[in-house]
């Protein structure tokens, strides 16, 4: 179980690499008026399968944590 937690762990790190900036936000500091916070961008393509898959293993990790930390 350990061993499926390291994979899943290294899966998770590789996969948010791959997911595109969000250079929007890096405008809140530099004080530009057009922050683009609250638009609504929806994903399409490899973004969305990229961020399912980022969010379907954050979800087995935090499972296989929380199971091992009851297990023992």
């Amino acid at each position: 179980m350990k061993i499926l937690l390291l994979i899943i762990a290294v899966l998770l790190i590789l996969i948010s690499l791959l997911q595109s900036g969000k250079s929007d936000a890096l405008s809140a500091f530099t004080g530009s008026n057009d922050l683009g916070l609250f638009q609504n961008v929806k994903e399409r393509g490899p973004e969305k399968v990229i961020s399912l898959v980022t969010m379907v293993l954050g979800i087995l990790f935090f499972v296989i944590v929380i199971i091992l930390r009851i297990k023992g």
